[in-house]
């Protein structure tokens, strides 16, 4: 079969190499799927440049969530197993672990739902409770993790300010259902919220960037807010005054989603539930600007690496279109 393989630490465009290889073999509990559509994260390019905080031995195969076929036709979503990663024709996942594809959405759009949504939802719900006409500040409101938090955070009645880089971008943060569009490249984050919410700040931020995000989100944070910390794709991890966040009474809430699956995995199967109703109701729906061609894979990690990408670019190593 064919699948990327990355053999040295670097850039995804760069170290990322198409090749032949064995399929995988299931281990007990395991089952072999077919990669239908798989959605490229940022935690992939973090994996070829070595910086994840799992380093599969070399060499191994990105590709963190997948949509993926059974061999008894079943659609499902997975989180293959590394070292053997989605951006190959199969993979193996833990049978226990598979979730149903919704049926209102296609592969590609099955393949992006699985982590960023279920990291908006535990971290909206879970981590900061988020109430309806609550103000919810996203930052990376164009991308893939950030459109996911926009949408579930409209769905929970709350009121969502942007936060995004270009105008190109901050069409996409209004079509998806913004109130407020922030462009950071031209205006001044904190005085924008404060202006949107009468100078009372945001509830509850939503934090993937970290870096000058975080700083800037701290300045017009309201009183009890909440800021979930979600990731760092700045490159920049900033170091919180908790001073601050004493005279100011918020709260700093971080969200590792993938614990859950060992800690309390009756919980991501009961999100996965609520994200199936939601997306029958046509609430959620991942935004998927690409669906590339296995050859192109490199080419799409390289993009999201680099922060050019909007919403979710996919991968269909089948070479199918759905």
């Amino acid at each position: 079969m064919q699948a990327w393989r990355v053999h040295r630490n670097g850039e995804p465009s760069e170290v990322m190499e198409l090749e032949e290889t064995d399929r995988p073999t299931p281990g007990d509990g395991q089952v072999l799927l077919k990669v239908l559509a798989a959605n490229i994260n940022f935690p992939d390019a973090l994996l070829c440049r070595g910086q994840y905080q799992v380093r599969p031995p070399l060499p191994f195969t990105p590709g963190v969530e997948i949509c993926g076929e059974t061999e008894d036709g079943r659609r499902v979503l997975a989180t293959p197993a590394l070292p053997d990663g989605g951006f190959a024709e199969y993979v193996v996942a833990d049978e226990a672990a598979l979730l149903p594809v919704p049926d209102a959405l296609d592969d590609a759009e099955a393949a992006a739902l699985h982590i960023g949504y279920q990291t908006g939802w535990f971290g909206l719900h879970r981590r900061a409770h988020l109430q309806a006409g609550e103000t919810l500040l996203v930052h990376a409101a164009a991308g893939g993790v950030g459109s996911a938090a926009v949408q579930l955070g409209k769905a929970a009645g709350a009121t969502v300010i942007g936060v995004v880089g270009g105008p190109e971008k901050a069409a996409i943060a209004r079509r998806l259902g913004c109130d407020l569009v922030i462009d950071r490249r031209s205006e001044d984050i904190v005085t924008a919220v404060k202006e949107a919410t009468g100078g009372r700040g945001a509830d509850v931020v939503y934090d993937p960037v970290g870096g000058d995000a975080y700083a800037k989100s701290v300045k017009c944070i309201a009183f009890e807010g909440r800021v979930v910390v979600v990731g760092f794709a700045s490159g920049t991890i900033p170091a919180p005054g908790l001073n601050h966040a004493l005279v100011k009474n918020y709260s700093i809430v971080g969200l590792h989603w993938g614990l859950y699956n060992t800690k309390d995995p009756a919980a991501v199967r009961a999100c996965h539930d609520e994200l199936t109703k939601l997306a029958a109701q046509g609430v959620v729906k991942p935004l998927v600007s690409e669906r590339l061609p296995m050859a192109d894979a490199a080419r799409g990690v390289q993009r999201v690496a680099d922060g050019t990408s909007t919403g979710r670019v996919v991968v269909l190593p089948a070479g199918g279109t759905r």
